[in-house]
């Protein structure tokens, strides 16, 4: 079957914009291949700076002939809607057609052959709409072609159009079209300087390798392995160690068609810069890799740079000049470094009354206070020091008004650090500069610090409560202030840490503290609890449990103690695992719904306590009374927060709710004895809320 070579060949791609559009190319074309009825065995799709190309094998060298019937008028109908029935079915008289019997009446019906077109003339049609149609995030136009201005917007100027189509065995044909006076054919170029010469390719396996001679890697996953294997042996080879960063590698490789590593240097005076800022400079700056010494693990004073060449000189030019772009950028940000020592933190908050947080919320400097205020609230809950947790709130927020932070966001937190223990604070109260933003993911590192902690959670907290109070909630997949993320936070530092927390009453001491007033304060704690429950079933589902056992213990009301939650949800879920779970859960769900169904009937509740006298049968009196000594074990079991044994004594409850739906029927003719049994039913589904609410539970 024939293969498929698109290329499309322009000026430089940005890097960050290369794998999705390769991913887009692959399934703009294979679902308009689909779509046409050309199913196709696999494809897969490239991008290197110059060309974004894909492959397509395996498509069926025609589209299948297309057989549909047509409905037509009733026989006896007007000749005008016959006339229209042949015109718009191309038949030439009635005689063509044939007759459906319908309990409506008899009908005329078409039957329409439409051949299969070849599929090359099927990409020569689809194929230009997709370049048109292309979903670039930013594009241009230029130039004029033939005196015309040019139509097409691409991401860059686009040189060349490869198309071409064949089976493996034959030479295979040109995909023949046009896009803004772009011609297709099947020549493409390597690399821009080492082999800029035209190349005339067929098929997709010596595209590839016609490329490769001319020193143009075209698979990104092939350049990435390249430099990252050759980054690691030309570090190891002098005693030292790369530190690994698979997003800066993603997009070095998006840089380079023929990649080319090698080493510099910068002055060994710059290694008395944080770290972090030495890396966040010279990644940002020059897209350049840091280097550890192998035994100390400290940063060194070496740089691994890729290339786009292979340098006649061995790239001392090339080495040269990226050292002599770095070393101002090193001396820029020592100068701001030594320059932010000089101020201390807390000097610098001042600045804050003027800077809005939000227009609603106040000031930066009122979100400071606000913070300040409840970590002392929450620190004696998590075992913190009030006094270090209070300083470490009045000083976390001080380095954003730092240079170094200002030119480098992404070290805010960690420079506030630095410059705590710089200033001589107390330990935990520097690390609480940096931590009190975590975790800001689902596998960022969670502070254990009770300081930390305490900060931590009230700058979360203070953040819901407050976009929560002037209704700025996440609505869809919009989430502008990153709420979700907060709540994921609170909910991971909780469970994580172990801590016992009532987060309505954290809650309601955030909204206290607001300057701005909730028209529905009183519903607010709740309401931001449901918030929580919903992340924490994402959070569940994200970890293969089952999240519909969270709505079965929120259910049960006034649960705002997540590890206690956590905790319920993860004994009731082992217990569901169980024979005596699963089986005990139909039990449940079948008198759940046997009373639904009556009291729906009846339009009242079977509430109360069934009278023992009515009893007539030795299944009932069992129930009746392992239902009181389960109830009385569980409540027992939950109230010390035992729930493993909670779930133990629920499993009593599996035999006698057998026996009794064996054995009993529930609707007796008797209206007494038939009231009596319902209200036993209703005695069931209370006792086991002392655990869960089983219909919440799915089957």
């Amino acid at each position: 079957m024939p293969d498929l070579l698109l290329e499309l060949f322009s000026e430089e791609i940005p890097a960050r914009m290369q794998a999705k559009a390769a991913d887009d190319l692959r399934r703009m074309v294979t679902d308009k291949l689909v779509a046409e009825g050309l199913v196709y065995e696999g494809a897969k799709a490239f991008a290197t700076p110059r060309r974004l190309a894909l492959t397509v094998h395996g498509i069926p060298a025609r589209q299948p002939d297309l057989k549909t019937e047509r409905r037509g008028p009733k026989m006896g109908a007007p000749d005008a809607a016959v006339q229209g029935f042949l015109k718009a079915t191309g038949l030439n008289s009635l005689d063509e057609a044939k007759i459906q019997r319908d309990p409506k009446g008899d009908f005329y019906i078409a039957l329409i052959e439409k051949p299969g077109r070849d599929a090359i003339d099927v990409l020569a049609e689809i194929l230009p709409v997709i370049i048109r149609t292309f979903p670039w995030p930013k594009s241009m136009r230029w130039g004029a072609r033939s005196g015309k201005p040019g139509s097409l917007s691409w991401v860059r100027p686009l040189h060349a159009i490869t198309a071409t189509f064949g089976p493996e065995t034959e030479e295979p044909d040109i995909v023949k079209f046009s896009v803004d006076g772009i011609e297709t054919g099947q020549t493409t170029y390597g690399h821009r300087f080492m082999a800029p010469a035209a190349i005339n390719v067929r098929r997709f396996e010596d595209y590839e390798a016609k490329l490769k001679a001319a020193k143009v890697i075209l698979d990104p996953q092939a350049r990435k392995d390249i430099i990252f294997a050759d980054a690691k042996e030309l570090t190891f080879a002098q005693g030292f160690e790369l530190v690994e960063d698979q997003v800066l590698l993603d997009e070095v490789s998006g840089l380079v068609e023929w990649p080319v590593v090698m080493m510099g240097s910068f002055e060994p005076e710059y290694l008395a810069i944080p770290e972090e800022v030495i890396r966040a400079t010279i990644r940002n700056n020059q897209k350049c890799f840091v280097v550890r010494d192998a035994k100390t693990g400290k940063l060194t004073n070496k740089f691994v740079l890729t290339a786009n060449i292979e340098a006649a000189d061995g790239g001392k030019t090339i080495v040269s000049g990226n050292e002599r772009v770095i070393r101002p950028r090193l001396s820029d940000a020592k100068f701001f470094y030594e320059t932010d020592l000089k101020t201390k933190l807390e000097d610098r908050l001042p600045k804050f009354e003027q800077i809005v947080f939000h227009e609603k919320l106040g000031t930066q400097a009122a979100r400071i206070k606000r913070i300040e205020r409840l970590a002392a609230e929450i620190a004696p809950l998590v075992g913190a020091d009030v006094a270090k947790a209070t300083r470490a709130a009045h000083l976390a927020k001080a380095d954003l008004l730092t240079e170094v932070v200002g030119e480098f966001p992404e070290v805010q937190g960690l420079m506030g650090k630095y410059y705590a223990l710089a200033q001589g604070e107390d330990a935990s109260v520097a690390a609480a500069c940096e931590e009190h933003y975590k975790p800001q993911g689902p596998t960022d590192r969670v502070p254990t610090d009770p300081v930390s902690v305490a900060v931590a959670l009230a700058d979360k907290v203070d953040t819901l409560v407050g976009f929560w109070a002037i209704d700025e909630k996440p609505t869809g997949s919009k989430d502008p202030y990153a709420l979700r993320r907060a709540a994921l936070g609170v909910i991971r530092l909780i469970a994580e840490n172990n801590l016992r927390l009532s987060l309505m009453k954290v809650a309601a001491s955030a909204l206290a503290g607001m300057s701005v007033k909730s028209a529905d304060a009183e519903k607010l704690p709740s309401d931001l609890l449901a918030f929580f429950a919903d992340r924490l079933k994402v959070q569940l589902r994200e970890q293969g449990a089952r999240h519909d056992l969270v709505d079965a213990v929120f259910a049960l009301g006034g649960q705002d103690d997540l590890l206690m939650i956590v905790r319920r949800v993860e004994a009731l879920g082992k217990f569901l695992e169980s024979d005596d779970g699963k089986n005990l859960l139909a039990g449940i769900k079948r008198a759940s719904n046997i009373l639904g169904i009556e009291e729906k009937k009846d339009k009242r509740a079977f509430d109360g306590a069934p009278d023992a006298a009515l009893y007539g049968l030795a299944e009932e009196k069992a129930l009746a009374k392992a239902i009181g000594e389960v109830q009385a074990e569980a409540s027992a079991a939950v109230a010390r927060e035992d729930f493993a044994a909670a779930m133990s004594a629920m499993a009593k409850l599996r035999p006698p709710v057998d026996a009794f739906f064996d054995k009993v029927r529930v609707n007796d003719d008797d209206p007494k004895v038939r009231e009596n049994r319902l209200k036993l039913l209703n005695e069931i589904r209370s006792a086991t809320r002392a655990v869960a609410d089983f219909s919440k539970i799915q089957d």
